[in-house]
């Protein structure tokens, strides 16, 4: 087939030219209006990218991805500055997907905005309106997007390889509401605002997708016998230059999340370095390690205050509230032999060495504020060891060969819980408070388990979960926030986020055992 112009029909613009070697067709003129005949002469044809050849708005070129039977289109309104996109496609999912995807090139960070209204009814509840990056226009291309389903759902969707599984995050916000992509270095967030409200965090990941990248919007009816129309809204694409992240900013985010809905709050993001959140006794504030120091927040947002700590000047992440609230333990690493744990009263004061021997890392309160457990090196090796918290004798409770760490006993001071490589991949175990009775609680071979947190109402374990490939607890990383029953069960994971070190190495449940803190990361430039 080939497009050229006919003078010689009234308001004609093209000419199909069809050239076959079995047929000899007779040249076919179309006028330029109707234009909506038009298109439904090129979908019958199956010629529909040849209407998308020019830019549709901002975007560059529109084009049928995968496997589809009914052409898509994509149409700019300029009145209204929406984008019409129609699309057909069995899903966005699994090894390979089929849509229609309205696109352009672009290198380096982004950030990606827009509304999503479904005009016409459907019986379709799992079409979706994707705002999406993707590396080729391969049908199993690695991809990050947002999606706007028909029955409202919101979800981060993506695939890590190309061929490989997709995997999705969800929030229970629901449309309508604004969805955003963006895209700093390797990671990616996605945020979504209800109208006239702030962005809340769906999830980040980490996700190496070479420049340039495909950027656009997508429509998938769910539906490979079917189209399906957004229109989309109040689209935003802002570029950003790129930086190897050496030259960037790290920028550390605190959250909640509630445990029974998912639904996640930013409370304080900063271009600065701090982590692990303690709720206070109150649940009013949040306490914080930056710079040395602690620092207090509310809950509901603001600057941080610091806290006075007296000789304690060089406090890391591990910290936390006694039962009562009376106190707060704190490890400093002011010695020569590593941290060490001191004692302050909760409104600050005077730092009181609790263990002279470094390095100690606390970990956990008896819930009768007479015990302090914590990590520590000894004869080179990590332990579980307690002290009393008035000082004297540390206790050794484990023996076993390799790290044992994260210790921490539950609101009924029944057992001690605490992470364990001594199987070769860092699980969850559990043991009496004298160090009997050690048993294992996860045994996933494909996460590496950190940091058990029992809940004040003795009923979950929250615990942060990295890949098995990842050795150690390290920051920057992609990692989940799971949950199981602490009477034991299957862990689900409740939080995906780019973190690691200093996301979740302390006590971090809300008194009422409703909500958990937390803190991630991402790579932003200066």
């Amino acid at each position: 087939m080939t497009l050229k112009p006919d003078p010689h029909c009234r308001g004609a613009v093209i000419t199909l030219l069809f050239h076959s070697t079995s047929h000899n067709l007779r040249p076919m003129p179309i006028c330029r209006r109707p234009r909506r005949s038009l298109r439904r002469l090129l979908l019958a044809v199956g010629l529909a990218g040849a209407l998308q050849a020019a830019p549709v708005g901002e975007f560059e070129q529109s084009t049928d991805i995968g496997k589809i039977t009914v052409a898509g289109s994509a149409e700019f309104l300029p009145a209204t500055r929406q984008y019409r996109l129609t699309g057909s496609g069995l899903n966005m999912w699994a090894k390979e997907d089929a849509f229609h995807f309205l696109h352009k090139k672009l290198s380096g960070d982004l950030s990606f905005t827009m509304d999503v209204a479904w005009p016409e009814p459907s019986k379709e509840p799992h079409r979706k309106a994707c705002a999406l990056v993707r590396a080729t226009l391969d049908a199993d291309s690695p991809y990050v997007d947002v999606a706007v389903h028909g029955d409202g759902l919101i979800e981060l969707q993506y695939r890590k390889v190309k061929g490989g599984e997709t995997y999705g995050i969800r929030t229970p916000i629901l449309a309508p509401a604004t969805v955003k992509l963006e895209r700093d270095a390797d990671v990616f967030t996605v945020s979504v605002a209800k109208k006239g409200g702030p962005f809340q965090p769906v999830g980040a990941l980490s996700l190496a997708l070479p420049d340039p990248v495909y950027v656009g919007l997508g429509v998938s009816a769910h539906n490979s016998k079917n189209r399906e129309t957004a229109l989309l809204s109040h689209v935003v694409l802002t570029n950003r230059v790129a930086l190897p992240t050496e030259k960037r900013v790290r920028e550390t985010t605190l959250e909640t999340l509630v445990v029974a809905t998912g639904e996640r709050r930013l409370v304080y993001r900063d271009r600065s370095l701090f982590e692990a959140p303690n709720w206070s006794r109150d649940g009013k504030h949040l306490l914080i390690n930056r710079a040395g120091g602690i620092w207090t927040l509310p809950v509901t947002g603001g600057e941080p205050q610091r806290l006075d700590t007296g000789i304690a000047q060089k406090c890391n992440n591990d910290h936390g509230l006694s039962f009562d609230g009376r106190w707060l333990a704190i490890s400093s690493n002011e010695g020569k032999d590593g941290s060490k744990i001191y004692v302050v009263p909760s409104t600050g004061g005077t730092a009181r060495l609790v263990t002279p021997t470094g390095p100690s890392y606390w970990h956990g309160w008896s819930p009768d504020g007479a015990t302090l457990a914590y990590c520590a090196r000894r004869n080179g090796n990590f332990d579980i060891y307690t002290v009393p918290a008035a000082g004297g004798p540390e206790t050794r409770l484990t023996t076993a060969d390799g790290l044992d760490d994260g210790c921490e006993y539950t609101a009924d001071g029944t057992k001690l819980y605490f992470n364990s490589e001594r199987t070769g991949v860092m699980q969850l175990w559990r043991m009496n408070p004298d160090g009997s009775q050690q048993e294992q609680v996860t045994t996933d071979p494909n996460f590496g388990d950190w940091f058990p947190h029992p809940s004040p109402d003795g009923k979950w374990l929250a615990f942060l979960s990295f890949d098995k490939s990842v050795k150690g607890h390290p920051a920057n990383q992609n990692v989940t926030l799971r949950l199981m029953p602490l009477a034991g069960g299957k862990p689900k994971v409740i939080a995906t986020l780019f973190g690691g070190q200093g996301t979740i190495n302390v006590p971090s449940w809300s008194p009422d055992s409703t909500q958990i803190a937390f803190v991630s990361y991402r790579h932003v430039l200066p």
